[in-house]
């Protein structure tokens, strides 16, 4: 910002040659894929939206989501049935996805399956390499919400048959608003037409005077225009503290403060709605008092200064990798 402050839009080309050639390598060497694969968006909606929009759909397609997914994994598919788009809904066992319900729901029409890899409300964490391959036998698409995964548990992307995925960097990834990672599968680009187009859509965006349409190579079509510089300095930093802890040791020292979370919550009488299978479990651990409604402990815990997340009238906490054991065992001696 004190660069624009002093130099205007001078420096306009270092910033787009910092942006392709530093921080994308960076966020391709987090999850696991080529610096190709990936293009900047403002937030996970925009990501789904990317493909919900850019596929080339037919009346009588269908798409198949679970019925617990975040607003931001339906809303771009129900906006997809006036055009004649079936949108089908898979229940969850015990706050699980089963995958035996996503393959009875499958046919011939089956154009897509869009889902988180953790689930926002209740931390399970999908089975990514079993999902991947029914989709690839299929020959189904592959989209994952990935928001509440990434940053919080290790990652390769190059290890399943994943075709789009999105996250935004707010969350897990502690970065500023407005700054999000879209990635295309190298072999899967050709699906997606780009639904909005602009100058930086095509291979020539300082040629003013060329109309012709040739999108660039790779991911990078899908960013019609100027991204968030400041935001992506941010997510930058942000991608540089990760990868210098490493994802394996952040998964584990998050995993343990769950565990010592469950193991109280336990101690204490309280129901817990997070699977503590240890391939289930992620970040998140959700539970309920059996008596004391959940806004009522909530405001509580705000009045000890002790801030978690009310979903589905259950709570949440979802420790980071700047929370420490001590903070863990204050709220739980401030729960009733």
């Amino acid at each position: 910002m004190t660069d624009v402050q002093e130099n205007g839009r001078l420096n306009y080309s270092n910033w787009c040659q910092q942006a392709d050639e530093v921080i994308k390598p960076r966020i391709a060497r987090l999850l696991g894929a080529r610096s190709s694969e990936i293009a900047f968006v403002p937030n996970t909606t925009q990501g789904l939206s990317l493909v919900a929009n850019g596929l080339d759909w037919r009346a009588g397609d269908n798409v198949i989501i679970s019925s617990i997914e975040y607003p931001s994994n339906v809303y771009p598919w129900l906006n997809l049935q006036p055009r004649g788009v079936e949108v089908q809904l898979a229940k969850p066992c015990d706050g699980r996805i089963c995958l035996d319900d996503l393959v009875n729901l499958m046919n011939s029409r089956t154009r897509l399956v869009s889902i988180s890899s953790v689930q926002f409300s209740n931390g399970y964490r999908v089975n990514l390499e079993h999902l991947s391959d029914i989709c690839q036998r299929r020959n189904v698409l592959l989209n994952i919400d990935a928001i509440q995964h990434i940053g919080a548990l290790d990652f390769d992307v190059s290890q399943y048959h994943i075709d789009f995925l999105s996250a935004g960097g707010h969350k897990w990834l502690l970065s500023p608003i407005g700054t999000g990672i879209f990635y295309c599968r190298e072999s899967s680009l050709n699906y997606l037409r780009p639904p909005t187009v602009g100058y930086h859509t095509v291979d020539k965006p300082l040629d003013h005077a060329d109309f012709s349409l040739d999108w660039r190579p790779g991911a990078a079509r899908f960013e019609e225009a100027l991204v968030n510089f400041p935001g992506l300095w941010g997510l930058n930093a942000s991608i540089e503290i990760l990868l210098e802890l490493g994802m394996s040791s952040i998964e584990t020292h998050i995993l343990e403060l769950t565990s010592l979370a469950i193991e109280g919550l336990a101690a204490k009488g309280y129901l817990i709605y997070s699977s503590i299978k240890p391939s289930e479990r992620s970040g998140i651990v959700t539970f309920q008092h059996p008596t004391i409604s959940a806004s009522e402990i909530d405001s509580r815990l705000q009045q000890a200064g002790i801030h978690l997340g009310v979903r589905r009238g259950a709570l949440r906490i979802s420790p980071s990798l700047y929370n420490d054991a001590d903070e863990i065992l204050a709220f739980l001696s401030a729960l009733p």
